[in-house]
């Protein structure tokens, strides 16, 4: 149980796919205009996860060592063909916002980087809840990004105005260099966070 816990903590805090590993830039800067895409994209990629991850671990033994990178692939391609479908059918609005980046889902290295080095070395089970920990960890990251561009950059939060009238909008974090600022301020200030929390256990274990 403690390792289950460890393997599902590792994606949201020490293993964090976007701001510790950083992995899976280019949706990261692309679609974190608004927290609505922020949580769409991560929710997208988490069940992408989820379902490769529990797959290669039922298959890991049947694929062939030369061929197991195209086999990820194929399964990879299959969930996010799924997710894709159901976006159509049921989130219209988000699909369409999110776009190109849906199917990019293929070659995110996030997904393949756990094929290769969790799913496909482990039991089923510390597969899936490794899938969900870094599913939820991009998430939480998407989201805390998305967050701060949405409000800087449109005075909203989910849509929903909740700056003042006098307040005016910096245009420039609804745009690519936003992106690279609000990524590259949140990876200073988290590192430094836990660069902190770190000698401060250190300490106290002497």
């Amino acid at each position: 149980m403690k390792n289950l816990i460890k393997t599902f903590t590792n994606g949201i805090l020490s293993e964090n796919p976007t701001f510790r590993l950083v992995l899976g830039l280019c949706p990261t800067i692309a679609i974190t205009t608004t927290l609505e895409n922020s949580i769409g994209m991560g929710l997208a990629t988490t069940f992408v996860l989820i379902g490769s991850n529990l797959v290669i671990a039922l298959l890991k033994d049947f694929i062939p060592d030369k061929i197991r990178i195209p086999a990820f692939v194929v399964v990879i391609c299959t969930f996010v063909t799924m997710i894709e479908l159901l976006m159509k059918a049921y989130l219209p609005a988000l699909n369409k916002s999110l776009g190109i980046f849906i199917p990019l889902i293929v070659v995110n290295c996030i997904i393949l980087a756990r094929a290769e080095a969790f799913a496909s070395k482990n039991p089923i089970l510390p597969s899936v809840v490794d899938g969900l920990g870094m599913g939820i960890g991009f998430t939480f990251s998407l989201s805390i990004i998305g967050s701060i561009r949405e409000i800087i950059g449109n005075g909203t939060i989910l849509g929903i105005h909740i700056m003042p009238a006098s307040f005016n909008p910096m245009m420039v974090f609804a745009l690519a260099p936003g992106g690279f600022i609000t990524l590259g301020l949140t990876l200073g200030i988290i590192n430094a966070i836990t660069n902190k929390m770190a000698k401060k256990r250190e300490e106290s274990c002497k």
